[in-house]
């Protein structure tokens, strides 16, 4: 039989070429995820070894509360409670130490030659320390920096700014403005991933990035001759004779692989959220194939009964179009592999034009392939089980007769079973919006979304006549006879149009859900934006840090009556009333002035007085852990690497804009997280008595000028910019959905084409009556249009359907106002004409260039 499976495959190649691109691009999807997250774990685990290069490492004992400050952003993994910068000096001397270095790092912004900001990919930007003695550190050209206005760049950071070495610019550190000469260029020894490294003076990079004596690590590098372990052992030894205590001693090796896990982890999570969508193109792209063999069983009825009237039991016939499957599958998924690695390709000469390197080649490794094989493979034989199951019991005796028919079943059973998978579908979700605060409302609402979806599904064929009639109105009247025949032919096998349907109703489905979703949380969003704040101005910056000289000289402005700061830090926050913070009961810390909440910054006041905020209240909002049991009066605890604050809270406040918070004074906020511990992200501002806002406006404008990255912007700026967030989201999901859509395009193009081939003698019969060759190709068109339209209808039904019911359940986090873009979903239903008239040139020339007299010779 595998003989007689490998010439069915020969001879209906052109047939099943459609069934090997969708799996090929489902599976060049998968392969590429793989190949993708091989190559960014490289690069960052390059970075990694780069920027972590030391023999062993001294660090915190234990890790910071919350996860530690805001401005610690150099660390790439956890960030633990800092140790002295002093312990460099003493572990110098220690014996096997070739040098001891405190590792200084934080945010700087570089200035380039054409006078903005240096930013790559949203990468950050860091200021080091230039230490001499550092033996991983090259100078490429030039000097070392030594006096405080001497800086040097990392070599990619020094030619995307578009600078050299003995140019001179500005850099914006601690807040300051300052005009630096660049006296050397530096080679960082690995990928950056486009991040900007600028190199400061060692005094000077003390005096910014440990104005309190304490370092994250410090870096020990070991003299020839001495192992990691060896070096670690002297270390720890001579620490404990010092009787130094919350310190602990590493192997650089361990550093690495500690910061390679998270690394890892992260990825990890890029990886489960790109595969969902590749997996989601190949279950489509199952539909495909399972019409695909429904169709071309039908048409072979007889090749089958003759295989049974020759001997071949029903087993041997279904695994001959189960196998057929499976070629199919295994030459998609070759083809896939192949499209994947150009896929990434293509990718990563996305990356290096955006300033992001992918080091090493582009990997192919044994697993991926035979995983993406069988992938592939499985999807095609298994979508391919239930035409297979007809195929075997096609009786033996219909070889002998002149007409082959299939007997169809009626569609009851399925509406019926449908109907009621929809009905407990809706049920469950009904309850979720009904029940938000139920503990398992989130859970009914997407099981209960899948169940809407799968009935749909299931009972699709059943109310495809219904639906189909009606939507073939608009062309029976203007497009007679060719509307009346596509009618006719869609309405007829209702099984087939449903099925080539179903690829665009789970597309369009997730289409019109996303786009509820986009919508409701873009209107949401804008609603708390709108009122949170009264400003008139708001000063943003593009590294998410406003510089303290930019806040200096806005509040100093005569055209401002009002500066409000916003800065935060992260620390360990109680998790409920009276408890201690403890590792991973982290959140956000803000500090404000006096006056700011009612003013600049507007909260909906639950409990308490927003005025009693003083060093010894604080104000919780009912976000911060999930707004559990927060009265006036309790106590709360907030833990930071400087220090640990009591304080009894004074108001409960529902605010969006300061969610998941808790609020303290700007004086206890300078005790908690002194300097660039705390960070400054928005300031508000509001004119002085009598003063324009356009004078304002061009007043501040100025002022900022110099910092470079500072933008201002007014309230309805401000809620734009928020709102652009949540479209910049969309657009990444609409693409990663549209590999569905072109899958199901596929569908439609080959489903047309079979059916040419199922009709050929139907289509030489109307043309021997008299219908033309536009006519005929016009009627595949209405055919197409209409499937297109049907699919994109029940979608679109179904996926603005449940996505309506977020509001009800997640009104909590915000997403409390619901917004139906009908334009939007007005533009996908045209842009399924559009694909409607595409998928049919093709198989609407086919069906035009036959021969008439040809045409009613072939049988049946």
């Amino acid at each position: 039989m595998l003989r007689v499976t490998l010439r069915g495959v020969r001879a209906h190649a052109v047939r099943f070429a459609l069934s090997v691109l969708a799996v090929a691009l489902g599976v060049a999807f998968v392969a590429g995820t793989f190949a993708l997250r091989t190559m960014l774990s490289d690069t960052f685990h390059g970075i990694v070894d780069a920027q972590a290069p030391a023999d062993a490492y001294v660090r915190g004992d234990a890790p910071l509360a919350g996860g530690g400050a805001a401005g610690a952003g150099f660390s790439l993994g956890e960030q633990r409670v800092p140790v002295p910068a002093a312990l460099a000096d003493e572990i110098a001397d220690v014996d096997g130490v070739r040098a001891a270095l405190p590792d200084l790092a934080g945010p700087i912004v570089l200035v380039g030659a054409d006078g903005t900001a240096v930013q790559s990919t949203q990468a950050p930007s860091f200021g080091l320390a230039f230490h001499g003695d550092d033996p991983e550190l090259r100078l490429v050209e030039g000097r070392a920096p030594t006096a405080p206005d001497e800086v040097a760049v990392e070599s990619a950071s020094l030619e995307s700014a578009g600078l050299a070495v003995g140019d001179t610019t500005r850099v914006v550190l601690a807040g300051e403005v300052r005009d630096v000469a660049v006296v050397g260029e530096v080679d960082a020894g690995g990928p950056l991933a486009g991040a900007t490294l600028v190199y400061l003076p060692v005094d000077v990079a003390t005096a910014v990035y440990a104005a309190d004596g304490t370092v994250a690590t410090v870096s020990v590098y070991a003299e020839d001759g001495v192992d990691e372990r060896t070096l670690v052992d002297r270390v720890t030894a001579a620490l404990d004779d010092a009787d130094v205590t919350g310190a602990e001693v590493l192997t650089g090796q361990s550093q690495r692989d500690d910061l390679q896990a998270g690394v890892d982890q992260t990825l990890g999570f890029v990886t489960s959220f790109l595969l969902i969508f590749a997996v989601m193109s190949l279950f489509v792209g199952g539909f495909l194939i399972a019409n695909t063999f429904a169709m071309s069983v039908r048409q072979r009825v007889r090749e089958f009964a003759l295989l049974r009237a020759v001997g071949a039991s029903p087993a041997q016939v279904f695994g001959v179009v189960v196998g057929q499957a499976a070629v199919v599958g295994l030459v998609g998924s070759a083809l896939g592999v192949v499209g994947g690695l150009g896929l990434v390709s293509l990718l990563r000469v996305v990356f290096e034009g955006l300033g992001m390197d992918l080091v090493g080649e582009i990997p192919l490794d044994a697993t991926t392939v035979v995983t993406c094989l069988a992938l592939g493979t499985v999807v095609s034989a298994v979508a391919a089980a239930v035409p297979g199951r007809r195929a075997a019991l096609v009786a033996p005796v219909e070889a002998m007769r002149g007409e082959v028919t299939v007997p169809e079943r009626s569609l009851r059973r399925r509406g019926l079973a449908g109907a009621l998978l929809v009905a407990a579908g809706v049920a469950a979700v009904t309850y979720a919006a009904l029940r938000p605060e139920a503990d398992a409302a989130e859970l009914l609402l997407g099981a209960g979304a899948v169940v809407v979806l799968v009935g749909v599904l299931v009972a699709s064929p059943a109310m495809a006549r219904a639906v189909l009639r009606v939507l073939a109105v608009p062309f029976v009247r203007l497009l007679p006879p060719m509307g009346r025949l596509a009618r006719g032919n869609v309405v007829r096998n209702p099984r087939r149009t449903a099925s080539t349907a179903g690829a665009l109703v789970i597309g369009m489905a997730l289409v019109g859900a996303v786009s509820v979703i986009a919508a409701t949380g873009q209107a949401s969003l804008v609603r708390v934006v709108e009122s949170a704040t009264n400003a008139d101005l708001v000063l943003r910056s593009a590294t998410s840090v406003i510089p303290t000289g930019a806040i200096t000289d806005v509040a100093a402005l005569p055209e401002v009556g009002r500066a409000d700061v916003l800065a935060f830090t992260l620390g360990g926050v109680s998790p409920e009333p009276g408890a201690t913070p403890g590792e991973g009961d982290g959140a956000g810390v803000i500090g404000v002035g006096d006056g700011v909440l009612g003013s600049s910054v507007v909260v909906d006041v639950l409990q308490g007085d927003v005025d009693d905020l003083d060093t010894t209240h604080a104000i919780v909002n009912e976000r911060m852990a999930a707004g559990e049991g927060w009265s006036v009066g309790d106590e709360v605890t907030v833990v930071t690497e400087a220090g640990e604050r009591t304080l009894d809270v004074a108001a409960v406040i529902d605010s969006p804009v300061l969610g998941g918070a808790v609020i303290v004074p700007q004086a206890v906020l300078d005790e908690l997280a002194p300097g660039p511990a705390q960070v400054t992200d928005t300031v508000f501002v509001d004119a002085a008595a009598g003063v324009a806002p356009d004078a304002l406006r061009a007043a501040v404008t100025d002022a900022v000028a110099p910092y470079v990255v500072v933008s201002v912007q007014n309230r309805e700026e401000f809620v734009d910019q928020t709102a652009a967030q949540v479209d910049q989201l969309l657009v990444i999901l609409y693409a990663l959905l549209g590999l569905s859509l072109v899958i199901a395009v596929l569908g439609i193009v080959n489903t047309l084409a079979l059916s040419v081939i199922e009709r050929t003698r139907e289509i030489g019969l109307l043309r021997a009556v008299g219908l033309g060759r536009l006519q005929l190709a016009g009627v595949v068109t209405v055919e197409s249009v209409l499937t297109a339209v049907f699919g994109t209808v029940v979608g679109l039904a179904v996926g603005v359907g449940l996505a309506s019911v977020l509001p009800r359940v997640y009104a909590e986090e915000g997403l409390d106002r619901l917004a139906v873009p009908w334009d939007g979903l007005a533009l996908m239903v045209v842009l399924a004409l559009v694909v409607g008239v595409l998928a049919a040139v093709w198989p609407g020339a086919r069906a035009a260039r036959l021969r008439v007299l040809d045409a009613i010779a072939t049988p049946d």
